[in-house]
């Protein structure tokens, strides 16, 4: 009874502190982390004594599986270099980095050392992916930091291991080669089969419960079996995870999906919050038991301070190195100052350092002193980065994908998507098909795809568009429905299960017409009116189009060996270049160049252009 209540405490505490955290916009890793740290002074709060097992089984692999569906197979093989120089360079990198600062300031081995660099060494998926929701970012930034993090913890874990085995033994450079690429490579081959197991039973599964359950027991069955053979249990299910992510649309039904996605956002806020809370409640006990220990405390607290800077430096010395370097070789893209400058600040730490450090054995030299500076480390970087990064991208005036752009590509693809299905409809139609049926489903799709269209021109100060106009009448409508369903249900006259069918077609058909899209975009400010032709000269003095003598292509983009989204069409000159949704942003470059104000897309079916001067969409 006390576990449980204790439970039931816990999750309420951390749901209500992340709640609290996102009202007001403060990161929720450092308010649930400095939650629990008051909570564990508490005279009525019991000492928590987190078992390794209880985070490296319990939360970590849903957490990175949780994050890893998520994540795009197609953007992980597009900076898989940079991904690795991180992952794994710096994480072996800031290994070392940490652990001579150890061994020269505590007496311990240097053995000892390594293990506490390898147990602070690895960035949090959970704290980069928390950072990276909150605050804008460029969008490649969030993919490397995200990315990173989940196979980074791989790199430290098995580091780990090594310097453990160091401890009682010698263990040669060799070894620890081979052990590292047991780990990866197994893990990796775990992660496979499993993935393609999960989905040879999911191609016959059409229960979205079923399904979900399955869900459920993927992070474990990755991690275990890779585990068991000494492989890399993080990678089994991070490799596991963007498999089943990729292929989802492909071997899941709708409904399983839609299951799937909601449950899992369930799960990851949970753990996320209970586990930075958790963290907290570790704070009392490690720095009573470092306080009593042996160290005097002067040592103490220099040592404390000068692992976390060397942690923290560890990683900009390494991103700017690692850059110039590969500049220098010519095997490297040009990267922005400013995006390397965010890069290097993003290190904040948290669950797998918390786990790790409680791996170190019990008869480790000062264990309650190491114990202690991995917390310093983990509770510094998100007090100091974790706060400061916002003002950092702001003071850097990085901007976060732009929401015309991103506007753009959704009408862009729906467009693709709707001449598809009509080209379909024509294919099936028959001629016993009733004119009535293919019109209906002729507006349907129509209406869907102008949806997106109309919310590049709307304002707030204009009429409502047609297909706003359409969703609020429609659930007008299954509003009164549903109340008539429920009187009839509360009359008794008709048997419980049949009106449980009805209020699911009815909520089924609520769910889609787009009413997540609408709540989403109505948080940001709506974009410039299309049709603005006439409130901006250079608007209305511009061509609607212009002749040029290339092909469709971004030429800076292949001479830099950059790939691009979308291709803009300057109406000055004509010059072909990319939008600012690619990683070149060349269209804007070029206007910053040449001052030519308007130019337009040349993706096909779209034919909006852009003010530069006016910022005006016409």
């Amino acid at each position: 009874m006390h576990v449980a209540i204790g439970l039931v405490v816990l999750v309420a505490s951390a749901a209500a502190l992340a709640a609290l955290a996102r009202r007001f916009g403060i990161s929720e890793p450092l308010v649930l982390t400095v939650g629990g740290v008051a909570a564990s002074y508490l005279p009525f709060v019991p000492e928590i004594h987190l078992e390794p097992e209880i985070i490296l089984l319990g939360f970590l692999p849903p957490l990175l599986y949780t994050a890893a569906i998520r994540t795009s197979l197609v953007d992980f093989r597009a900076n898989a270099r940079t991904i690795g120089l991180l992952s794994v360079g710096l994480v072996l990198f800031t290994t070392f980095a940490v652990a001579v600062v150890v061994w020269w300031l505590l007496p311990v081995p240097f053995a000892v050392a390594v293990a506490l660099g390898a147990v602070v060494a690895p960035p949090d998926a959970v704290a980069a992916t928390a950072v990276a929701r909150r605050i804008g970012m460029p969008r490649r930034i969030v993919t490397i930091l995200e990315d990173e993090s989940l196979f980074n913890d791989a790199t430290a874990l098995v580091a780990l291991r090594t310097a453990l085995a160091a401890m009682v033994g010698t263990v040669s450079v060799w070894a620890a080669g081979a052990d590292f690429a047991l780990a990866a490579g197994g893990g990796a081959a775990v992660g496979v089969v499993v993935a393609y197991l999960l989905a040879m039973l999911r191609r016959r599964i059409t229960d979205p419960v079923m399904d979900t359950t399955l869900s459920f027991l993927a992070p474990f069955a990755a991690y275990l079996p890779a585990e068991g053979i000494h492989a890399s249990g993080v990678i089994a299910v991070v490799v596991c995870g963007m498999i089943l992510g990729h292929n989802a649309p492909v071997w899941q039904s709708a409904a399983s999906r839609i299951a799937e996605r909601i449950n899992w956002r369930t799960i990851q806020f949970i753990l996320e919050s209970a586990v930075f809370v958790l963290i907290g409640l570790q704070v009392r006990g490690i720095v009573e038991g470092a306080w009593h220990s042996e160290l005097d405390h002067a040592t103490l607290l220099w040592s404390a301070v000068a692992v976390l800077a060397a942690t923290m430096l560890a990683r900009p010395v390494w991103v700017f190195g690692s850059s110039l370097l590969s500049r220098s070789l010519g095997g490297g893209e040009a990267v922005p100052v400013s995006h390397l400058v965010v890069v290097s600040w993003a290190g904040m730490r948290g669950v797998v350092t918390l786990a790790a450090v409680l791996l170190l054995p019990q008869d480790t030299p000062l264990l309650a002193v190491l114990r202690l500076l991995a917390l310093v480390v983990v509770a510094g970087t998100l007090l100091v980065q974790g706060t400061s990064l916002p003002w950092l991208v702001r003071w850097l005036r990085l901007r976060a994908p732009s929401r015309a752009e991103d506007a753009l590509q959704k009408a862009n693809v729906l467009q693709q998507a709707t001449a598809a299905g009509l080209a379909a409809l024509e294919r099936e139609v028959t001629p016993d098909t009733p004119s009535g049926v293919v019109q209906t489903l002729r507006d349907r799709v129509l209406w869907k795809a102008n949806a997106a269209w109309e919310r590049l021109g709307r304002a707030e100060s204009e009429l409502v568009t047609p297909t706003a106009e359409y969703r609020r009448l429609r659930l007008a409508m299954l509003q009164a429905e549903r109340e008539t369903v429920l009187r009839v249900r509360d009359s008794g006259a008709v048997d419980y299960e049949i009106l449980q069918h009805v209020l699911a077609q009815l909520d089924l058909e609520e769910s889609i017409i787009d009413r997540y899209d609408e709540t989403e975009e109505e948080r940001v400010e709506p974009l410039a009116a299309a049709g603005a032709d006439d409130a901006c000269a250079h608007l209305r003095d511009a061509p609607l189009v212009r002749a040029h003598g290339g092909p469709d292509e971004c030429g800076e983009c292949l001479a830099e060996g950059l790939a691009w989204v979308h291709l803009r069409m300057c109406l000055s000159c004509g010059h072909i270049a990319c939008c600012d949704s690619s990683p070149g942003n060349h269209a804007t470059k070029h206007y910053g160049a040449s001052g030519h104000p308007v130019m337009r897309s040349v993706e096909p079916g779209e034919a909006w252009r852009w003010c530069y001067v006016d910022e005006l969409l016409g």
